[in-house]
């Protein structure tokens, strides 16, 4: 979608620098004036000094006169009336002096205001700056042209040079080193492999690549976000909605005392008086400075809200639903383990399976090919590949015929074992297959986002009292991940209208959140207070419909959103109740003849200066966590790359365990063990003493202290513990084979090793890993 298509077309620096100039005219050429006038009046052109005076007290009534007659033409009340009348009464009974002032006040509060939507909105207008208009598409002979950016379509070849923005989603054809910060919100350089996807929008950081479009311009990432950033700065901001709250008993109030000091005392300075002090900047201004100011912080941290209303609700909520797969969980299914047949090799089960499932279009072959790169296995290209929807695939890989999905005959002991605890565990299986029988199984499940269980503990610290899972999946592996990351309720088996029930059930005891990525959770985000989507990788359907967009494939940002919202809220709320209660005393003040207009115009002048200045702390604070440094950023991702290498141990330690298990007798036991414990030592305990030493310390900033590791240590000791029992254990055989009153102690000894360390791993990146503000973490073999 290009800058000219949405009628959004970047605006010049110098041209931007003129504007943001003259927005401060109006405030310097009245405050010029109120000097010249007292300039006159110190050299005793009284007559003269009154008449600039009111020349300015007419210059700032005029407007405000208008502003607030078109709010009554829609049948709006407002704030703006006090101003009007204190601007009037100045006039009125002469104080030009006092009505000068408040013209001046007005103008201060409107420059103020201006300014802080300037700073606040620049990461908005920055979207729309950089929307690409054209690309570079390779024809048929291989020529490039460029072409307008509506003309590309999906499969289009494309060449995006250096520093080009990507201009469409699409797959790169080679490794490429991107700048993801408009997209994401990281400053951080990422890697891409040949194959990834990329987003639109963001910036080539390296040398020149290819790419293969696979959205149109209208549905790329970027577009969306565009679209978004335009609503989000054409809509009124609906934190006006906070302060008519305030303002339908605050102007009655005034107008009630400013008459009561009138009728009482018979002066009519008095009532104006009143309504010079009682001038509304504090709800004017301060309120949408704090709420935009939230609505430029949560665009900077990957959120887009749509406007100021859907902001304000977000901090007022109390209830959050969540849809479950594509939100708490990664939403893409991944090979958890791979399982060979006895005496079989996972490595050759894998390349095998990743072989013939290369030509597939399924989201599972992409995931087996994913696995199979990552592991750096040779895939060979397949013939005679059949593919057989809801069966699965088969072709000849090396001469031999292989099958990968249902296996339809009589499943082998250790098949049938597998089956099992799969089922238990609540993952799918894919069976690997020839014309003998089963070679070994995929186990692919779809994890729990490693952010998730730290998301919804921070969303409890921002002051939500009620979470729900709501997901249309099985109870037993919904019930598995709500306890997971420590939802209140879990809704399974739940369709899209039992959804939307639930969400307008929820919204009426409070006001309520909806989280969810796919077309079936449309409904129920569009019936939510507040509906946010998770736009970086759900479908376009629910990020339309959303008042709120996660930008970056991370759940935490929702986190980020709602503790800035509540911030901007409680400041915005601060700033008013502030303003209007010193506001108030020097009303009642002006009411008993204490403060004449003159005095009442300078005080309140102060007061508004006071409380905008306060409500532009919302553009920095309210996050409850801490960034993470440059330096522990890398070491979290140089540990989280290592975490691979030890699920790797662990999957041998697994398969050596369940061999001593099933055949304690065969000569194949005592080798496996032995193997198991010389990986053990030489790659996971230096990994586990490298932690200690290094990212130990280094998280003590970001969690706050070091004891926060504590567990973690106290696990790595016990892991060495198990590792040291192997050995003397090893050390007690005599001969080639296990004795058979070994084996019970050196079960216990694997399997607890096996438990320990999985569950070390998860807690981890659990805890730990998913502090980077970076990519998602590496998936587990």
């Amino acid at each position: 979608m290009s800058a000219e298509s949405t009628g959004c077309v970047p605006e010049q620096p110098a041209r931007r620098r003129i504007r943001r100039w003259w927005a401060w005219a109006p405030l310097v050429g009245l405050t010029v004036a109120v000097l010249v006038g007292a300039l006159l009046r110190l050299v005793g052109r009284v007559g003269a000094a009154d008449v600039v005076w009111a020349a300015v007290t007419v210059a700032a009534l005029l407007p405000a006169l208008w502003s607030m007659l078109r709010a009554l033409w829609h049948r709006h009340f407002g704030v703006d009336v006090i101003a009007v009348l204190a601007l009037a009464g100045a006039l009125g009974v002469g104080e030009y002096l006092a009505g000068a002032v408040i013209a001046v006040m007005v103008a201060t509060g409107r420059s103020l205001e201006a300014y802080a939507q300037r700073r606040a909105t620049r990461d908005l207008r920055a979207l729309l700056e950089r929307a690409p208009r054209t690309a570079r598409r390779r024809g048929p002979d291989g020529a490039i042209e460029v072409v307008p950016l509506d003309q590309v379509a999906v499969q289009d070849r494309l060449l995006v040079g250096p520093g080009d923005v990507v201009p469409v989603d699409g797959t790169v054809d080679e490794p490429v080193t991107l700048d993801e910060s408009v997209v994401t919100g990281e400053a951080r350089l990422v890697q891409r492999a040949a194959g990834e996807q990329v987003a639109s929008g963001v910036v080539n950081a390296g040398a020149g690549f290819s790419m293969r479009a696979t959205k149109s311009a209208a549905q790329s990432t970027y577009a969306g976000i565009v679209r978004l950033a335009q609503e989000a700065t054409a809509r009124k901001a609906p934190t006006v909605r906070l302060a008519d709250r305030y303002a339908a008993a605050f102007v009655p109030f005034t107008l009630v005392l400013a008459g009561l000091a009138w009728l009482l005392s018979g002066e009519v300075v008095r009532a104006v008086a009143v309504l010079v002090v009682a001038t509304p900047c504090p709800l004017l201004l301060a309120t949408p400075i704090a709420i935009v100011s939230g609505l430029s912080r949560v665009a900077r941290r990957g959120v887009l809200v749509r406007d100021g209303g859907a902001l304000e609700l977000l901090g007022r909520a109390q209830t959050l639903l969540v849809d479950k797969t594509g939100t708490l969980t990664a939403g893409r299914p991944r090979a958890a383990e791979t399982v060979a047949a006895p005496g079989g090799d996972r490595d050759e089960v894998l390349r095998l399976a990743a072989s013939v499932e290369q030509l597939s279009p399924h989201v599972l072959a992409a995931a087996l090919v994913r696995q199979a790169a990552e592991r750096g296995l040779r895939l060979t290209e397949p013939t005679e590949v059949t593919e057989e929807p809801g069966v699965g695939v088969s072709g000849r890989v090396d001469g031999r015929l292989i099958r990968v999905g249902q296996f339809s005959g009589e499943l082998p002991d250790w098949a049938d074992r597998t089956r099992a605890r799969t089922e238990l565990t609540g993952w799918s299986t894919v069976w690997v297959s020839d014309d003998d029988g089963p070679l070994g199984a995929i186990l692919l499940e779809d994890p729990v986002r490693p952010d998730a269980r730290r998301t919804v503990r921070r969303l409890r610290a921002a002051g939500l009292r009620r979470i729900v899972m709501v997901t249309g999946d099985r109870p037993a592996t919904a019930a598995q991940v709500a306890e997971a990351v420590g939802v209140d309720d879990m809704l399974a088996r739940c369709t899209p209208q039992e959804k939307v029930a639930r969400v307008r059930t929820e919204a009426e005891r409070a006001v309520t959140v909806m989280v969810g990525d796919g077309v079936n959770d449309a409904p129920a985000l569009a019936q939510a207070h507040v509906g946010v989507a998770m736009g970086a990788t759900g479908a376009s359907a629910s990020a339309d419909v959303a008042d709120a967009v996660l930008t970056v494939d991370r759940l935490d940002r929702l986190a980020d959103a709602v503790e800035i919202a509540r911030y901007a809220r409680r400041i915005a709320v601060q700033s008013a109740t502030v303003g209007m209660g010193l506001a108030v005393l020097a009303m009642i003040a002006a009411a008993i003849g204490r403060l004449p207009p003159v005095a009442g115009a300078f005080l309140q002048e102060g007061i508004d200066v006071l409380v905008i200045l306060n409500a532009l702390r919302a553009l920095r604070g309210g996050l409850r966590h801490r960034d993470v440094p440059q330096r522990t950023r890398e070491l979290l991702g140089r540990f989280a790359t290592e975490h691979q290498g030890v699920r790797d141990v662990l999957a041998g330690l697994r398969d050596t365990a369940d061999l001593v298990a099933t055949d304690p007798a065969s000569p194949r036991c005592l080798p496996a063990v032995r193997e198991t414990h010389r990986r053990l030592t030489d790659e996971v305990l230096p990994h586990e003493a490298a932690e200690e030493q290094q990212l130990y310390p280094a998280l003590a900033g970001p969690l706050g202290s070091g004891a926060a590791t504590a567990t973690m240590s106290r696990a790595h000791v016990e892991i060495r513990r198990q590792v040291d029992l192997l050995g003397a254990q090893l050390a007690q055989t005599t001969g080639d084979r296990l004795r058979p009153d070994q084996v019970p102690d050196l079960l216990a000894t694997l399997y607890g090793l096996d438990a320990l360390l999985r569950l070390h791993l998860a807690q981890e990146e659990e805890e730990f890993f998913s502090l980077d503000p970076s990519d998602p973490q590496p998936e587990p073999r």
